[in-house]
């Protein structure tokens, strides 16, 4: 097997575990919140604890990519999430939780824009939303065993447990990491003079970048403002299924324990596919349309479709409509999720690592938001009504997420950012 195919395996078993580590906290937050006494309120600020330090470190952690390349990042990276993975479960209250997960958030920051710099640097330009896919499809089986699995092991070792195994396989990745991964392919054992020429020839990213990106540049850029208000209301459609959908279809629709799990679980195996067809999608129509196109009109219609798909839902009667709807919303939005990831590496260029930082930061300020407002919404519409209404929350993320579809015309991934020293 070539050796990029064999990093494309490396990337999926990556994304799988960020995911099982990331999503677990939400299925099995309603054993948590009930040991530890926390309201909806403070339970909201627990997930957009790891939300905001996320965001934060988004762009340095970009910006270190870039000047030092992605192996010693991304194995800084994955042991220090992994290590405030295994600290959460060792959560007394509150405070704990709160600091603990700002941390895991701040150490997991950048995890994706410093993958899909070594995309960049690792596969040819026509291979890069495929690749995509394939990385976010890992994300979603990741998201999907998540449910399963954690509120299997919760029953069994209690809920800290999950976090003490899934932290571990973390550990593990980050070793094998360490000594297989090379920031430059030629440099890697056993690889092809054919492979390395294909690669070098052909991808976007010629040689790694050791100078800092001039901020004034990336903001001037209408591109990469499309790109980051686009990001941000993606992540709130993305989130909602992260952290508050579990407690959602429990308390607001009533679904029984030992149904959650595959209610939880469908959309994020629905939205596999989508991460896989949008990527190969959009690199189809980039080779018979051009990359303004092929980026730009896939992304447009998965977003727009999702957030119909989730207002649709949140207004079905019956639970397994609504989940259905709830699952096709995700398959859509995560068909347009590789895609923007792919354009935000064609627009940076060798500076990939900065631009997928920013528009990082600006979702996750969309993540951050959504949490602790859905809490927010839910104590305030129990003091109108008597009981909190968990519909009108998914409605407002449903029409945010439709219009940061319309965003994407403000993108044109055939026009790279160009520096003068260039």
């Amino acid at each position: 097997m070539n050796k990029r195919y064999q990093l494309a395996i490396v990337f999926v078993v990556f994304a799988v575990i960020t995911y099982l580590d990331r999503n677990s906290i939400s299925s099995i937050g309603s054993m948590i919140t009930d040991e530890l006494g926390l309201t909806d309120i403070q339970w909201g600020l627990v997930l957009s604890a790891f939300s905001f330090a996320y965001g934060a470190f988004e762009i340095p952690t970009g910006i270190m990519v870039d000047k030092i390349g992605p192996r010693r990042t991304m194995f800084r990276i994955v042991i220090w999430w992994s290590v405030f993975t295994i600290l959460t479960g060792f959560a007394s209250g509150l405070y704990f939780l709160l600091i603990v997960r700002f941390l895991f958030g701040a150490g997991e920051a950048g995890a994706f824009p410093t993958a899909s710099v070594a995309i960049g640097r690792w596969f040819p330009l026509k291979e890069r939303g495929g690749i995509q896919s394939i990385m976010w499809m890992g994300s979603r089986l990741g998201g999907a065993l998540a449910p399963i699995s954690s509120i299997w092991l919760a029953d069994q070792f209690g809920w800290r447990g999950v976090f003490w195994l899934f932290g571990s396989l973390g550990l593990f990745w980050a070793a094998y990491w360490w000594f297989w991964f090379k920031d430059e392919p030629r440099d890697i054992k056993g690889i092809s003079e054919a492979e390395v020429q294909l690669i070098e020839s052909e991808r976007s990213i010629k040689k790694p970048s050791h100078t800092l990106l001039p901020w004034k540049t990336v903001f001037a850029n209408k591109s990469v403002w499309g790109l980051m208000l686009m990001y941000h209301c993606l992540l709130y459609g993305a989130y909602f299924y992260m952290s508050w959908m579990p407690k959602y279809l429990e308390k607001g629709r009533h679904i029984a324990k030992a149904d959650l799990g595959w209610m939880v679980s469908l959309p994020f195996v629905l939205g596999m596919g989508g991460c896989l067809l949008g990527g190969f999608a959009s690199d189809y129509f980039a080779k018979k349309r051009g990359l303004t196109f092929g980026r730009r009109y896939v992304g447009m219609v998965g977003l727009v479709m999702a957030g119909i798909c989730m207002i649709l839902g949140s207004f079905s009667q019956d639970n397994t409509t609504a989940i259905i709807f709830l699952g096709l919303g995700l398959a859509f939005k995560d068909f347009t999720l590789p895609v923007a990831w792919a354009a935000a590496t064609d627009i940076g260029g060798k500076y990939a690592g900065s631009v997928g930082g920013t528009m990082g930061l600006a979702g996750q300020l969309g993540s951050v938001v959504m949490a602790s407002a859905f809490g927010y919404i839910l104590s305030l519409t129990k003091g109108w009504y008597g009981q909190a209404d968990y519909e009108l929350p998914v409605r407002i993320i449903g029409v945010i997420v439709s219009l940061g579809g319309l965003l994407w015309f403000m993108v044109d991934a055939g026009k790279p950012i160009v520096i003068e020293e260039d």
